[in-house]
């Protein structure tokens, strides 16, 4: 049997109408990057959503607690959300 870990890695990207929602453009972005990733087999399964200005990643994926390369796609996201960000003047 194979372990099953549950990932759920957050950042603040860039506030939409204040410090209150996430732009609609940086979630449809958070989500293509997610599927992606699914479809490379980084991740089993994946969903994006927000809290106030945070954009939350949660992923499930079988490299274990703290995987480096879970947590490097991570970041990578939230490196391209901050390039879309800045292009929306966030």
């Amino acid at each position: 049997m194979s372990v099953l870990t549950i990932s759920a890695i957050k950042a603040d990207i860039g506030g939409y109408v204040g410090h209150s929602a996430v732009h609609p453009d940086l979630l449809s972005e958070a989500r293509r990057l997610v599927v992606e990733a699914m479809a490379q087999g980084l991740l089993i399964d994946g969903a994006v959503n927000s809290c106030g200005d945070d954009v939350n990643l949660v992923m499930t994926h079988r490299h274990g607690v703290d995987a480096e390369p879970v947590h490097h796609f991570a970041w990578d996201t939230f490196v391209e959300l901050t390039e879309v960000a800045k292009r929306l003047h966030l």
